[in-house]
């Protein structure tokens, strides 16, 4: 998005500083720069070219909707649990997060099993779908060792 709120993917500079320190939320100023962020925002923008395609239909019309609100939630709520900073409150985001990836997942089976998305499409979704669970899941787990 080419609209003063864009940012530049900086992947390799926040691996760094993962690499440097204990908890990612220190040097990490902006949920942009968490690398679980760009890829679930990266899933959005995906699905909506997907959605564009579908029926024009009733089932078109609701099951778009569906996996465009489950698919945005990714991003949604990670960034709301990033402004929270840390703690059982950034957890719960996260595992909502998380919640929302495995709803995604259930939404591009649908499509798929009807063949509104091809199989190729398909498996790259589901690809950055299991990604972006295994940052969660991480990321959950390492802010709830924080937390005890």
């Amino acid at each position: 998005c080419d609209s003063g709120f864009a940012v530049e993917i900086r992947e390799l500079e926040v691996s760094e500083l993962a690499s440097k320190q204990g908890t990612r939320l220190e040097k990490i100023k902006d949920f942009r720069d968490l690398i679980v962020w760009q890829k679930s925002h990266e899933l959005f923008l995906r699905v909506v070219e997907d959605v564009e395609k579908f029926p024009k239909s009733t089932a078109g019309r609701v099951i778009s909707d569906q996996l465009l609100r489950s698919c945005g939630s990714i991003s949604a709520n990670i960034s709301e649990g990033f402004g929270r900073h840390q703690g059982k409150e950034y957890i719960h985001y996260l595992i909502i997060a998380r919640g929302s990836t495995t709803e995604t997942m259930n939404w591009l089976i649908k499509v798929c099993d009807l063949g509104w998305i091809d199989m190729d499409e398909y498996h790259k979704r589901e690809s950055m779908v299991i990604e972006i669970m295994k940052m969660l899941n991480r990321m959950i787990g390492k802010e709830m060792k924080g937390v005890s």
